[in-house]
């Protein structure tokens, strides 16, 4: 699939320091680089009640994607507990 990352999306991860975490990320960015369906990538959940969003799951965290004309795009990297306040 193609990617595209949104400027809140690197500022979300310039403020995490474990560098775990960050590898974790880098993983799920290749996994969904490969993917060839929306299937093949491990987490992913549609968001209720917004169209073309999902939620990656990671740990304690949740990657926010939006998908437009087949372009799988990063919005935002925050904590279970913020997340949903600040995306979709």
């Amino acid at each position: 699939m193609k990617i595209k990352f949104v400027a809140k999306f690197s500022k979300d991860l310039r403020k995490i320091k474990d560098q775990k975490l960050l590898s974790e990320i880098k993983t799920v960015v290749n996994e969904c680089k490969l993917a060839q369906t929306l299937d093949d990538i491990k987490n992913l959940k549609k968001l209720k009640g917004y169209q073309g969003f999902y939620r990656i799951k990671i740990g304690d965290y949740r990657i926010g994607v939006a998908i437009i004309n087949d372009e799988l795009i990063f919005s935002r990297f925050l904590h279970r507990r913020e997340v949903y306040r600040f995306f979709p």
